[in-house]
């Protein structure tokens, strides 16, 4: 496979959105069209049965939560309009997708119940894991994860390397199209992610802005100030990893469903996989079919055991180990399309704080190589960021 898509953009918000669109128009357009079908479909929401129109609707809904929230990612998303002839709408929905269909998967949204039980068949898993200095070899700590989705994402995967004009350098590991999902900062702060399944979905700001927001701050409590202060349109549990005031390094595990959350301080070893562990997050939960059960519970156990056996030990290299990890034929940490269930390891992030090194690949991390990056602000940059 080839190396892993990078794209380098640096300046204003417009022009960090309409240089992405222009670069991958034809695959952004491709996903857009796809992630609106996913929309109307119950296979992805729940039992619930949507139009397009409504769809649409319900993403009208949402813009005004996202213009208030972040203005200057809504105005990334006018460039990427303007680039790829696309309505920013469409584009927000596609961007914050696995939330979106959270909203449509609850009943109150389209305004009649769900018919027969149906339960939701979310394809979307990952195992991410924070490593707090202690536990590992060097005394640097790590955050990182596998990236699991639907087999046809992976080839959206893309590193982003932006360099805003009034904001933090950042990359993030993300797909076309969408403003970041997975990333480090130049000050070191970083962002991991898992899906839930929310039973209470609302019209709000979808998690993708949330997390790019977030990399636009100077400290980690800042950007876990910037989560708990967002109008959330779905589930997401979120892995933090950065610099305090004083420049120690400190980690959160934030399991946070929509209209509440659980923080969790990380002084060691942290994994998480896409269920909730927090019985008053449990409460408010969607289930998952079976084959979805199985494999988050299964990841779970794993990423902690492995983890466990190795505390004071832990390395990059034990880390990729980790996201390469498969337990016989049983449904593992590394993700392989099988028979009724279609998702795979799209990718896999690591990233060091300390170091601002980050390695990323596409693909099932089992049979590809990772790739070394650093975050770091051109000496350009820095003229125009006022730090």
């Amino acid at each position: 496979m080839a190396p892993i898509r990078v794209l380098t953009i640096a300046g204003s918000p417009y022009e960090l959105g309409y240089v992405h669109g222009k670069t991958y128009a034809n695959a952004i357009g491709e996903l857009t069209e796809e992630r609106l079908r996913l929309s109307c479909d119950p296979f992805w929401t729940g039992g619930q049965q949507a139009s397009l129109d409504e769809v649409l609707a319900i993403g009208r809904a949402c813009l005004r939560h996202h213009e208030a929230f972040a203005p200057e990612l809504m105005e990334e998303m006018r460039g990427m309009a303007d680039a790829t002839g696309l309505g920013v709408n469409e584009l927000v929905i596609m961007n914050g997708f696995t939330d979106f269909v959270d909203i449509i998967a609850n009943p109150a949204v389209l305004g009649h119940a769900r018919a027969g039980g149906v339960l939701p068949n979310e394809v979307s898993d990952c195992t991410a894991f924070v490593v707090a200095p202690p536990a590992s070899a060097t005394g640097h700590g790590y955050l990182g994860q596998t990236w699991d989705m639907h087999s046809t994402a992976t080839p959206y995967v893309l590193m982003l390397d932006l360099h805003p004009q009034d904001s933090p350098a950042l990359m993030t590991f993300t797909i076309t199209g969408c403003v970041g999902m997975i990333g480090m900062n130049e000050h070191g702060v970083t962002v991991g992610i898992n899906n839930l399944l929310a039973a209470e979905g609302r019209p709000g700001v979808h998690w993708v802005y949330v997390v790019r927001k977030m990399l636009a701050q100077r400290t980690v409590e800042d950007a876990l100030a910037v989560l708990q202060g967002a109008h959330l349109s779905g589930a997401h549990n979120y892995l933090l990893l950065g610099p305090d005031a004083t420049g120690a390094l400190r980690g959160y595990n934030v399991e946070h469903m929509v209209t509440r959350t659980h923080v969790i301080p990380v002084q060691s070893i942290y994994a998480h996989t896409n269920h909730c562990l927090i019985q008053e997050m449990v409460n408010v939960e969607r289930p998952r079919k079976s084959v979805s059960q199985a494999s988050t519970l299964a990841r779970q156990d794993q990423a902690s055991h492995f983890l466990g056996e190795q505390a004071g030990q832990i390395t990059v290299d034990t880390l990729m180990a980790l996201t390469r990890y498969h337990e016989g034929d049983a449904l593992s940490v590394c993700a392989h399309v099988q028979p009724g269930y279609d998702v795979e390891s799209s990718g896999a992030c690591i990233m060091s704080p300390s170091t601002r090194e980050l390695w990323a690949l596409w693909g099932n991390p089992c049979e590809h190589a990772y790739e070394a990056f650093r975050v770091e602000r051109t000496q350009a940059d820095s003229v125009k960021y006022a730090s």
